[in-house]
């Protein structure tokens, strides 16, 4: 079976940036997404595609095809009362927009008068390097096709 739109997969990976480890699976837990559905960055999708399991490869995707380019109208001060009494640098917290979405946010520095904080994701910009291998890949269910994406603990194997 070859990875297309509406199969669920299963896979390990490891994430590299600039030559660092930023992000891998667990040993006993895969990556499951449901492939053609937005689950996973478009780079790493495309490249996919077609793959069979046991597949291993290494594929580099420009920030176009991942997170996208940095926008520094993202870094923004928000007011201090908006937070925490303990609200610290480095700390993830998530906004809520005025139509209801919510967007997750990175403080980058307390200010006295405010919070400033970036809306762009942590690898915005970032050229990123994944070790991929197919460990799995199934046809989705009529319940994940409806969602839109797999609950890692519905995966049953199957090649």
């Amino acid at each position: 079976m070859r990875i297309t739109q509406n199969k669920v997969v299963e896979l390990d990976y490891v994430l590299r940036v600039g030559g660092e480890v930023v992000d891998q699976s667990d040993p006993d837990e895969p990556l499951a997404y449901l492939h053609g559905h937005n689950n996973i960055i478009p780079g790493l999708e495309r490249a996919l595609e077609g793959k069979s399991v046991g597949d291993s490869f290494q594929v580099t995707v420009p920030p176009e095809e991942g997170y996208g380019e940095r926008d520094e109208e993202n870094v923004q001060i928000l007011p201090r009362e908006d937070f925490e009494d303990d609200v610290e640098v480095g700390a993830s917290y998530f906004a809520q927009s005025e139509d209801g979405s919510i967007t997750p946010l990175t403080v980058v520095e307390v200010l006295p008068e405010g919070v400033k904080v970036d809306f762009n994701p942590p690898l915005a910009g970032e050229t990123l390097d994944f070790q991929v291998t197919v460990r799995t890949i199934r046809d989705a269910t009529p319940e994940e096709l409806e969602r839109g994406h797999v609950d890692g603990d519905e995966f049953e194997d199957e090649e």
